[in-house]
């Protein structure tokens, strides 16, 4: 186990190397640039512009004099947040993201694998008919149809829970409707994926010969069906996670969360090259990791699958 974990870990280098580096060259080979404005620029002034961010040096210098400064995790200086690092802005948004993004995660977790159960152990009943119209209205209706409904409903209506606030003034009680918006979608494909695979493993044949030994239906679903039909849901938690943090950005929009969604988007806008930058190398971070503990996950779950 150790061994795989440090192969593993060794791999992530090159596959962040190769990740560094088509996003530096693709960013620079977009036409415009961070300085572009709808008013010319005069020369002198952008001549010094261009040789304050070292952009006036050629290409190659510019890519190895960057991946030093990655190496050493500063991520330089945001084009147009002048009075802030990229380090600064990524500090100050991505643990309000990871945040949000884990609890809706787990919220989606949670219920999803619990209505697809349900669903799975009731089929072609009314709890089937139920759960599978809720996942099939998550899939379908956008983030920004499902926000304002809850605001409309919850916090103008019912007047329970707070509209469009953080922690600063209401506490673990803001993060409510969000995460339930977020996860809405995570929620209802989760519900839909563990409904199919339970079906398939409740049809194999060792949980038929589990049940004609005898063995309690609590004993056969909690032992038997249960592992084998969590692998497809804890295979797509893993671009899940990366998904539900990056796209947050409809959900912090609507909500006012002070996240790093909307400055990413900012900065693709204003072509701020250092941090479309640091924002690409932190989510493919975020990703490559998470898919590391899909696969150790595998291992206790599917006891075919080995680690030597």
């Amino acid at each position: 186990m150790a061994k795989y974990l440090i192969r593993r870990i060794l791999s992530l280098i090159p596959t962040l190397f190769v990740i560094v580096t088509l996003s530096f060259f693709l960013i620079r080979l977009a036409p415009g640039g961070p300085f572009a404005r709808e008013r010319d620029v005069p020369e002198a002034i952008l001549q010094n512009l261009m040789k304050k961010y070292h952009m006036d040096e050629p290409l190659s210098r510019q890519y190895l004099r960057y991946l030093g400064d990655v190496v050493r995790w500063d991520l330089g200086p945001s084009f147009r947040s002048k009075d802030y690092s990229v380090n600064d802005l990524i500090n100050a948004g991505l643990p309000v993201s990871m945040t949000l993004g884990v609890t809706s995660l787990v919220l989606a977790v949670v219920f999803g694998v619990a209505v697809g159960i349900m669903s799975a152990l009731k089929q072609n009943k009314w709890q089937d008919y139920v759960a599978v119209s809720i996942a099939v209205i998550g899939i379908s209706v956008p983030l920004f149809v499902i926000g304002p409904v809850l605001q409309l409903i919850f916090a103008m209506k019912l007047k329970i829970l707070p509209l469009g606030q953080w922690f600063s003034t209401n506490g673990w009680v803001a993060i409510i409707l969000p995460a339930i918006t977020l996860s809405f979608p995570y929620f209802a494909y989760i519900a839909r994926l563990s409904r199919a695979s339970l079906l398939e493993v409740l049809r194999s044949d060792y949980v038929r010969t589990a049940r004609a030994k005898g063995l309690k239906e609590s004993t056969v679903i909690g032992k038997h069906v249960l592992k084998g039909a969590l692998l497809p849901v804890v295979t797509y938690l893993g671009p899940a996670f990366s998904g539900i943090v990056i796209g947050s950005v409809v959900v912090e929009t609507i909500f006012l969360v002070p996240g790093i969604g909307r400055p990413f988007v900012n900065s693709a806008i204003n072509r701020d090259y250092t941090l479309i930058m640091g924002d690409v190398i932190v989510y493919s971070l975020i990703l490559v990791v998470a898919n590391l503990i899909v696969d150790i996950l595998y291992g206790f779950l599917d006891p075919r699958i080995t680690y030597k």
